[in-house]
């Protein structure tokens, strides 16, 4: 996916918010936000949606 940006969700600590923004969708501009579960050292997707911003949380890490 290569995501641009990596959020803790503020209500689970053990999930994850894997977001990478498109200039261009059907609609217009959105991200990909792709919720990731963290257990032991297994990674399980939830679900994944386009969103028009980001959620608040803990930023693990950005893309420079």
């Amino acid at each position: 996916m290569n995501p641009h940006m990596i959020v803790r969700s503020r209500t689970d600590s053990e999930v994850e918010l894997f977001y990478r923004h498109y200039d261009v969708t059907r609609v217009t501009e959105k991200y990909l936000c792709v919720v990731v579960k963290v257990l032991a050292d297994n990674l399980f997707i939830i679900t994944a949606y386009f969103t028009d911003t980001t959620k608040r949380g803990e930023v693990l890490w950005v893309r420079k």
